[in-house]
């Protein structure tokens, strides 16, 4: 998959002033933060981050100290998608492990403080690294960010979801089945043109699952761009973005990380087309034997069929956003290049899937 190489850094870092339907209540705002945010001391100021197209986030400016907020969004949804309160609900589990995430401090489910749901977490003062290249970096360090990455996964699928209250997260069993007939339908919903890579995979991959032999939370995003780093070390601070998880297979997080060495850099996690024995960026079969070593698998099953499974996910995903950008409800700038993402993913996605046999 060739993707014009965008710049990361100015597409999704740093704030802006919200403007029409982004701007928040601050007076509601402030009184919500006043009965709810622990320690919480006024006045606030809003400011919205360039990033987070799929749930709008904002960061929150206060003498108590910065907070983010993701909401979201306006109008007509998609059903079982933007849903914070899991986003919430997950991440308040896993403050009470050892396992890296942001403070959570409430959610709202009272739409008349800001116009829709939303949760408030701490902000975790790191660093975020866009591109898998790490352009900055030395051999040591960016093999040390890359082993922290897989380490830190193997920690939140040995996290015992029964001890944390997660119980009830997901349905037991057959995720893979259950992925495949939800991002068909959500694909189905935001559909706006006939593309035969994407039927033939809503065909093949549900006659293919395979078999599930464990079970643990499921970020559902998991990669390099969706965690703080600490500023000075290769530490894990936080791991972000918590909106497609869920409980089910873990190899569908460790076979999505694995992606980036099947994906060309273009600026972000790629790392197919760059030189990773220069750069001190580990192999793919080196990832695979850590994270194997980590969480006492003897080894993962062919990756060809999960590729064509994320990248088929990743095409509904993207076509969610592409009907947004049509609908006028897209909440990023950034949202109509991805949106034009669909069809080669799709494409590459079948390709994993001839590879697996299909």
């Amino acid at each position: 998959m060739t993707d014009a190489p965008i710049n990361a850094e100015e597409a999704f870092v740093g704030t802006v002033a919200p403007e029409g339907a982004d701007q928040l209540d601050e007076a509601k705002l402030t009184a919500w933060f006043e009965a709810n945010v622990e320690g919480f001391r006024g006045p606030l100021a809003v400011r919205k981050f360039k990033g987070g197209q799929s749930n709008p986030t904002y960061k929150i400016e206060a003498p108590s100290g910065p907070y983010v907020l993701r909401r979201k969004p306006f109008g007509p949804l998609l059903p079982s998608a933007h849903a914070v309160d899991r986003e919430y609900k997950v991440q308040k589990a896993l403050n009470g492990t050892d396992f890296p995430v942001a403070k959570q401090y409430g959610l709202c489910t009272d739409e008349d403080v800001v116009g829709s749901w939303f949760y408030v977490m701490g902000m975790v003062d790191g660093r975020t690294i866009w591109n898998g290249s790490m352009p900055e970096s030395n051999p040591t360090e960016r093999r040390a960010v890359y082993n922290a990455m897989i380490d830190t996964l193997a920690k939140l699928h040995a996290v015992d979801v029964d001890a944390v209250g997660l119980t009830d997260f997901g349905k037991p069993g057959n995720y893979f089945g259950r992925q495949v007939q939800r991002w068909t339908k959500q694909y189905k919903l935001s559909e706006t043109e006939h593309m035969e890579p994407m039927e033939r995979l809503i065909e093949w991959l549900p006659a293919t699952l395979p078999e599930q032999t464990r079970t643990s939370v499921v970020h559902g995003d998991y990669r390099i761009d969706n965690m703080i780093f600490a500023k000075d070390r290769p530490e894990v601070l936080a791991v972000l973005d918590w909106e497609l998880s869920t409980l089910g297979d873990p190899l569908a997080d460790f076979t999505y990380v694995c992606m980036a060495w099947v994906t060309e850099n273009g600026g972000r996690s790629g790392v197919l087309d760059l030189d990773r024995k220069a750069l001190g960026i580990p192999e793919l079969e080196e990832v695979v034997e850590r994270y194997c070593a980590a969480t006492g698998r003897d080894g993962v099953p062919d990756m060809n069929w999960y590729f064509a499974y994320n990248f088929f996910r990743l095409a509904g995903i993207m076509q969610g956003i592409k009907k947004r950008v049509i609908d006028g409800t897209a909440s990023s700038a950034h949202a109509k290049a991805m949106s034009e993402r669909v069809t080669p993913l799709a494409e590459r996605a079948w390709e994993f899937a001839r590879l697996a046999g299909a």
